[in-house]
């Protein structure tokens, strides 16, 4: 019966991913995975799906009971630096000091605005919204091979940024506060050292890969990439104003994590999202679009991301889960590495770091904790391995960066892969030494 029992969340499992890569949304998948644990572990069927005490629906809720505001402020942000042209600003400012008559400090500076925005809270949409349209005319007056704009993009938005910054304002960062007690900025010198090590990586990557596609005879007419027709604001806010809710946010958020004060991300959120509003009125035609564009945009993310959650929640109610909990945490050697390929494991399935923080975190952060792990040492660990093998081919990140692109998996997603995976695992494993030896 344990067999069966294990069998059925491999299966779910197989399912999810699957179903995913046809291109079927999780909100449908995450429940059908969840049944067919539901039934090869002989579970209450209603109570797991339904109920009002640890099942799907309740999984689903607490996720976003916990997270909604941080996912809507967010939106909120992100559409005004969109909406106002400071995105735009942010970016030609970078642009003018990295130069455009070359293709390496092209690529660089695309990894730096990327970087730039993301750290200031920009969800991915916005982000490559606003650099593919600046980046076609470039690479195709230097003639550089269009798939290569996924190298700088990826790394700017996937990596560092995402899970090893102190103070990164990302969902991924913030979900396991929740579980921990711990502050964004939450084991600070092993997050710079992953991040070192990321950006070493993504620098030589960039440059190593250009320089072989330049050697192949790759061009910008190799790509059937059709033309954008998206003009940049004609009115935009200068650089300072542009990068001020930015440096805000960040601020408020070192300072408030310093000070150990409560909901810091909601607070430094709101007072960002205020500044925007008076400094980019100008720019703006209609803030009430704006805002509630930016409300509606952040509806569907937290579902996504907290279906994934919810689904995790019905796999660690199933009997058959203490086999895999125990096969995890009985992993020989330091606990963190054990910790590590949970969290990677489950990113993997789930396409979603912040879905398997949500899991790992839930499922395995008090069995850690009683282990006397520094809880600050879990969280980051846990957020930088989260994000080690997200770029699968059903994740909804490669997807919508294909569709926005013209690329595909054929001629991209080696690209995508490499440079997240290759990043983020060398980073884990920089932060993993360092955590054994200075924790």
């Amino acid at each position: 019966m344990e067999i069966i029992h294990v069998a059925g969340i491999l299966l779910a499992i197989a399912v999810i991913i699957y179903v995913a890569m046809k291109g079927i949304n999780i909100l449908i998948v995450a429940p059908i995975a969840s049944i067919i644990v539901i039934l090869t572990n002989q579970m209450d069927f209603f109570s797991s799906i339904i109920g009002t005490e640890n099942s799907y629906m309740t999984g689903l809720a607490g996720f976003i009971i916990n997270f909604f505001a941080v996912f809507m402020l967010g939106s909120i942000l992100a559409k005004y630096i969109d909406a106002s042209g400071a995105a735009q600003s942010i970016a030609q400012k970078i642009l003018e000091k990295t130069g455009t008559d070359k293709p390496f400090p092209i690529l660089v500076a695309l990894f730096i605005i990327t970087a730039v925005l993301t750290y200031g809270g920009l969800s991915l949409f916005v982000v490559v919204f606003v650099l593919v349209p600046l980046a076609k005319p470039l690479f195709k007056q230097l003639n550089i091979a269009w798939n290569l704009i996924t190298i700088p993009i990826m790394l700017g938005l996937g990596t560092f940024t995402m899970t090893m910054l102190p103070a990164a304002p990302s969902i991924q960062n913030v979900v396991p506060t929740a579980y921990l007690g711990t502050t964004l900025t939450a084991a600070p010198l092993l997050g710079i050292i992953g991040s070192v090590v990321a950006i070493a990586f993504g620098l030589w990557y960039m440059k190593s890969t250009l320089n072989k596609s330049i050697a192949r005879g790759e061009t910008f007419a190799d790509f059937e990439v059709s033309d954008t027709n998206v003009e940049g604001k004609k009115e935009i806010p200068t650089f300072f104003i542009s990068i001020l809710p930015i440096v805000l946010l960040i601020v408020i958020i070192i300072i408030g994590s310093a000070l150990k004060i409560p909901n810091i991300i909601l607070i430094a959120l709101t007072v960002s999202i205020i500044v925007s509003a008076l400094f980019f009125n100008k720019y703006i035609p209609n803030q009430k679009v704006v805002i509630n564009e930016g409300a509606s945009g952040s509806i569907m993310p937290v579902f996504l991301t907290a279906s994934t959650v919810a689904f995790g929640v019905v796999i660690t109610l199933a009997p058959g889960f203490k086999y895999i909990s125990d096969f995890i945490l009985g992993i020989p050697g330091n606990p963190l590495i054990s910790l590590s390929i949970a969290s990677a494991t489950f990113g993997a399935i789930t396409g979603s770091a912040s879905g398997a923080l949500g899991i790992v975190m839930g499922a395995f952060s008090q069995d850690y904790l009683a282990m006397g792990i520094n809880p600050e040492v879990i969280h980051r660990v846990a957020t930088v391995s989260s994000a080690v093998f997200t770029v699968m081919p059903h994740t909804g990140v490669v997807l919508t960066f294909f569709a926005l692109t013209g690329l595909n998996h054929k001629n991209g997603f080696k690209y995508q892969f490499i440079a997240m995976t290759g990043a983020n695992l060398l980073a884990l494993i920089a932060v993993l030494i360092a955590a054994i030896f200075i924790y």
